[in-house]
């Protein structure tokens, strides 16, 4: 009987949840079961990552897409019948009611912290959209992580540049001292057009909030303003809840180089951004640069624009030998007179690029795995707040015109 599982459940979940036991309830997950996958979203981010587990469906994984939540009913319902899932209008619904073994979350920004903690409570595994917070909520965050070091959740965040070995074996590399000291590294994000943005599709542009469209929750903890249809629908455009390509894009490649450099918080981070092009209604910057100060005496430097799409080259400067990353993999070229030997790491994913399907493929799948085997996927959480905090630090540099510092040990920013 569901209804008498669900009622159960929920007050297995109030009762255990101060004890922390709620994770063991029904979590005996052998390798012969079948995941029970929950999204939350539904929009073109949410639609798409389901189209790639339903291929891996396809490819044999062993997992089913059991339930969908959306708080726009259009998208919900479409969802429904597309994915042949039981829909929700509520998370927490969803939660309830669905014996779900796994979310994916791809929603706005601002929800990406308390839909992940209201899984993670619910003793659930998460995959969770970049970046894992918006950049106001640095809090949230912070409580994110050290709960969830409490629950021991899977959380996997959606960084696929990072679903390659290759990121490892360099760490490893470096960490052996293939490169003597890492000094000075380097990483960009270009890409040119204002199509993330502007390009985000309008539905609906007659649509009102109401019964199908749940403006008070979409606005999350952002300062509440009169619905706009533009705000819904293209919410990239808003620094309310977003960020321009600092909080939107460069996780994608600063996860990768800070795998690979391990330098733990930052000491201080200088930045400078802003609108230099695009100014048809939007309200964050479309060009952000920012350098990274680690305690260790380490620099790392991160250019970018969505105005001009030509890289420079991601790599680590160190006293010995250069690390760089090309298509084909990480190259390590030693200094003249250095003795350090040359050295070549084949990627397992040949590519240079963003939204490469092999990578939001292989990125699934060590979540399903890890979901499996209890280890931690390539995208973890502990990563994704190492990546997060100078990114946050950063936008406050930008905004306030301030050098921002860390205190690594109280794990709080100060202005100077």
């Amino acid at each position: 009987n569901m209804a008498s599982h669900s009622s159960s459940r929920r007050s297995f979940l109030k009762s255990s949840a101060a004890l922390g036991t709620a994770a063991s309830y029904g979590r005996v997950l052998g390798a012969n079961n079948r995941l029970r996958l929950g999204f939350v979203g539904m929009g073109n981010r949410g639609t798409g990552i389901a189209n790639t587990v339903t291929k891996l469906i396809e490819a044999g994984a062993n997992v089913e897409i059991a339930a969908v939540c959306d708080i726009y009913q259009p998208r919900l319902e479409r969802a429904e019948t597309r994915f042949k899932a039981k829909g929700f209008a509520r998370s927490a619904e969803m939660l309830g009611a669905s014996r779900l073994d796994a979310v994916i979350i791809a929603t706005p920004d601002r929800h990406h912290v308390a839909n992940t903690l209201e899984a993670i409570r619910a003793g659930l595994d998460v995959y969770v959209e970049k970046p894992i917070c918006h950049w106001a909520q640095f809090d949230a965050l912070k409580r994110l992580v050290h709960e969830n070091r409490k629950l021991g959740r899977i959380v996997q965040v959606g960084t696929q540049f990072v679903a390659d070995s290759v990121w490892e074996k360099a760490a490893a590399a470096i960490a052996e001292g293939a490169i003597g000291k890492p000094v000075h590294a380097q990483t960009c994000y270009f890409r040119r057009g204002d199509q993330g943005e502007r390009g985000m599709k309008i539905d609906d542009p007659n649509a009102k909030p109401g019964l199908g469209l749940d403006w008070e929750t979409f606005q999350a903890d952002a300062p509440r303003r009169p619905f706009e249809v533009s705000r819904f629908f293209q919410w990239r455009l808003y620094m309310d809840y977003s960020g321009g390509p600092l909080t939107d894009t460069y996780p994608h490649t600063l996860t990768p180089l800070l795998k690979m450099l391990n330098p733990g918080f930052p000491k201080k981070v200088v930045a400078l951004g802003g609108r230099y092009y695009y100014n048809h209604g939007r309200d964050v910057p479309d060009t952000f640069d920012l350098l990274i100060q680690y305690p260790q005496n380490l620099t790392v430097a991160f250019l970018g624009t969505f105005v001009n799409a030509t890289r420079i080259d991601t790599l680590v400067r160190g006293s010995e030998a250069t690390l760089t990353r090309k298509p084909e993999g990480v190259v390590i070229e030693p200094a003249k007179g250095s003795d350090k030997a040359a050295r070549q790491i084949p990627a397992d994913i040949e590519s240079f690029g963003e939204g490469h399907a092999q990578q939001l493929a292989a990125h699934l799948k060590d979540f399903f795995e890890c979901v499996r085997s209890r280890k931690q996927p390539r995208g973890n959480l502990e990563l994704a707040y190492i990546v997060q905090v100078p990114i946050l630090m950063a936008m406050q540099a930008h905004l306030k015109d301030k050098v921002v510092y860390f205190d690594a040990v109280r794990e709080e920013m100060r202005m100077a």
